[in-house]
């Protein structure tokens, strides 16, 4: 029997045979679709190249699994249907970039003067899965190496144009932190750099461009691959995460961003989840933020710069008056800062509105609970920042109260915080720890297009830091294996505090890169992030094991220090072990837990391994009874493949269920319209159910209210929007 999944995930980097590519044109009324294979890939390409002359096959994959990608019209596709070789079938998704938006302080933060004169990268290969690389930039010239563009499929991986489409920078700039080699210097300045272009105009993409691009970069023998995209699936084994695992067992060093979905728990992303791989939160390096300060009433309001705009950089007090929504006459706003609220205009429209009048800056307040990011469609000439709702209506009452408010600006200089869009884990099913290390992702200037620079924000820009630190690594150690370079990384990472607390496991994973120390190190941690699972109601002992290897040339001694006694929690650890050199142990780490003394939720926290000459912070995670992850993601309704009678409805289920059921509604009037699922004893993982075209809707978008009963009576209901067509 065939089994329908879809994949939706970021970027990974894989590797296929160009000379049996052909690309085609879609058409309105073609689709694609990637059928698994058993047997020979280029076999079954020429059968269905003989026999089914009107199907286009546009890809061969054989390296991660095998398969083929094709594309023709529906009804050309059913009469596949009955060929014994197809083992599954996959509907083509879409894929977006990630990131938010000159002084480059990121690199030097992490890369030290003694680090530099010895390792460049020399002879490591890193390919970047993304919108292509601008490989004419001075500072990326010198180590470019090739690639290919799995968008038209030839070998000019350049950015999206405008005579293309939407322009992209996105690929470019990740470059840049990895190895600009000019007046701008990435991690690695003389690694050797390779683009995999599998997002087009405006960053978008296919899963047939990303999993070509994965196959084609493991085929070509790169070192490290580094992708700074994802989706909303949260779950470890979607199919891409699958796929990232696998080009990590082909010996390639896979990194990926982890999402810019924060500060909210459970917000990472598909193939971030992926066990082998290194997903990356953001950090600050070191950045001067600036707050509205009112010194009389000892008040100090954090802004959030609108990307697009100036920096803003006052040095003096100005008066602010009120703008209203912006729709209001503004003659009296030359020299002045405008306050205005969010709503009915865009953004845009405000700031030319204020600029018009002659102000000098603009403050738009949020118009719900909570500050908020944005940008501009256009740039302007003034500085435009957000804040949030109740600073707004704090302002808004100080102007009320005075004839001429003035308010000044103060600036304050901090590092290694945890940025408020950083992804946070854990991952659902197996509530690993996500993500796993953090590096600078906040401000980040790069190259981009032009022979130009730019500062960008995101996860998408701390991954690329430790891709470009992996490869100093690799140059370092050239016989460490992905493992053991991912064991360097997280061994000596350095655990980041807020207000003198350390930040959560699930914030941070190890903590903040520290290059110089992985390269040295004596020890390397295997699996250091431990995970003892979900615990059910009762009595439990688990126990998860972390493997520690000695790679000096002395016996070293290690020790645990007790943790803080919990009622409901009592630990069993190992007594003081000796590992000699060269030697690798398991060390069994032992937990017993009375879920009914502990309350429900998500428990973490830190263990102290002591060595003669270290201390490791391990971080450990486990879920007791129930949590707010998650219960169903990634639905979607599609034309189930070589039948155009039927859809295919499918939904990530992180748990068992007793019960799913999906009701449509009108997203304008929120009316009830139909049932289309409602499915019993439903197993955990990718749930499909094939459901006729005559029992759905007409065509169109709907809300879709999911509910989610568990075996232990519970029920939880998600809300998705769903696009029939």
């Amino acid at each position: 029997m065939q089994r329908f999944c879809f994949l939706s995930l970021l970027i990974v980097s894989i590797a296929i045979a160009l000379p049996e590519v052909i690309h085609a044109t879609i058409n309105d009324d073609e689709q694609q679709l990637i059928i698994e294979v058993n047997g020979d890939p280029y076999q079954q390409k020429n059968y269905i190249e003989t026999y089914y002359p009107t199907i286009k096959v546009i890809e061969v994959y054989h390296t991660l699994f095998k398969g083929l990608a094709l594309q023709a019209k529906n009804r050309q596709f059913n009469r596949l249907e009955n060929e014994n070789f197809i083992k599954n079938t996959y509907a083509v998704q879409t894929y977006q970039t990630q990131a938010e938006e000159p002084i480059n302080e990121s690199v030097p933060f992490l890369v030290s003067p003694q680090i530099r004169s010895n390792y460049t990268g020399k002879g490591v290969k890193v390919g970047v899965i993304d919108t292509g690389i601008d490989y004419h930039h001075p500072d990326l010239n010198k180590n470019y190496r090739g690639g290919f563009d799995l968008v038209d499929y030839d070998d000019d991986p350049m950015e999206t144009t405008a005579e293309q489409g939407e322009p992209t920078i996105h690929g470019t700039h990740v470059a840049g932190i990895i190895a600009a080699n000019g007046k701008m210097k990435g991690m690695a300045p003389e690694a050797s750099l390779y683009s995999y272009r599998a997002l087009g105009p405006g960053g978008g993409g296919t899963s047939v461009q990303v999993i070509a691009a994965l196959e084609k970069a493991v085929n070509d023998g790169m070192d490290i691959v580094n992708m700074s995209l994802g989706n909303t699936v949260n779950g470890p084994d979607w199919p891409t995460s699958v796929a990232v695992n696998r080009a990590v067992e082909k010996g390639v060093s896979v990194v990926i961003a982890n999402g810019n979905a924060g500060p909210a728990n459970w917000t990472v992303g598909s193939p971030a989840t992926a066990t082998k791989a290194i997903a990356v939160g953001a950090s600050t390096p070191i950045v001067t933020d600036a707050y509205l300060s009112d010194r009389f009433a000892r008040k100090e309001i954090p802004i959030n710069s609108m990307i697009g705009s100036p920096a803003w950089d006052f040095q003096r007090d100005y008066q602010l008056i009120d703008g209203g929504i912006g729709a209001k006459d503004l003659s009296d706003a030359k020299g002045k800062l405008v306050l205005m609220e969010r709503g009915k205009l865009t953004f845009t429209e405000k700031v030319k509105q204020a600029e018009k009048a002659g102000a000098v800056g603009v403050i738009i307040y949020n118009n719900e609970k909570g500050a908020f990011q944005a940008g501009l469609e256009a740039s302007s000439n003034i500085p435009a920042v957000s804040v949030s709702k109740s600073a707004g209506d704090w302002l808004k009452k100080q102007i009320e109260k005075n004839q001429t408010y003035w308010i000044d600006t103060t600036y304050k200089q901090t590092q290694d915080q945890i940025t408020a869009f950083s992804s946070r884990g854990p991952v659902t099913a197996n509530w690993a720890i996500k993500p796993e290390i953090v590096a600078p992702g906040a401000n980040i200037l790069s190259t981009v297009p032009s022979n130009s620079y730019q500062a960008l924000q995101g996860t998408s820009m701390a991954a690329p830091h430790i891709a470009g630190a992996l490869a100093l690594i690799k140059q370092a150690h050239p016989d460490w294996t992905p493992a053991k370079l991912k064991a360097a990384l997280l061994t000596q990472a350095k655990p980041l505090q807020h207000n003198e607390l350390l930040y959560a496991p699930i914030e941070q994973g190890m903590g903040r890169i520290q290059l110089s120390e992985a390269i040295n190190t004596d020890t390397l941690l295997y699996h250091p992030l431990l995970s003892f699972g979900k615990i059910a109601k009762g009595k439990h002992t688990v126990t998860a094991n972390v493997e520690v290897e000695n790679i000096s040339a002395k016996p070293n001694t290690f020790r645990f220090d007790l943790p803080k006694q919990q009622q409901g929690l009592r630990w069993y650890l190992p007594k003081t072990f000796t590992v000699d050199p060269g030697e690798k142990v398991t060390v069994p780490i032992e937990i017993a837990i009375d879920s009914n003394q502990l309350n429900q939720g998500i428990h973490e926290g830190w263990l102290t391994l002591s060595s003669q000459t270290d201390r490791f912070h391990i971080p450990y995670l486990f879920v007791n009874q129930q949590a707010d992850y998650p219960k169903a993601m990634g639905l979607d309704v599609v034309m189930k493949p070589f039948d155009k009678k039927n859809y295919i409805c499918q939904l990530y289920v992180p748990d068992d269920a007793n019960r799913v059921k999906i009701d449509l509604y009108d997203p304008d009037t929120m009316v009830f319209v139909k049932t289309i699922v409602d499915q019993t004893n439903q197993l955990k993982g990718i749930m499909e159910q094939t459901i006729a075209s005559d029992k759905l809707p007409p065509k169109g978008k709907y809300i879709a209210d999911i509910l989610i009963e568990t075996e232990q009576k519970e029920a939880f209901h998600e809300q998705s929007a769903v696009v029939i067509e």
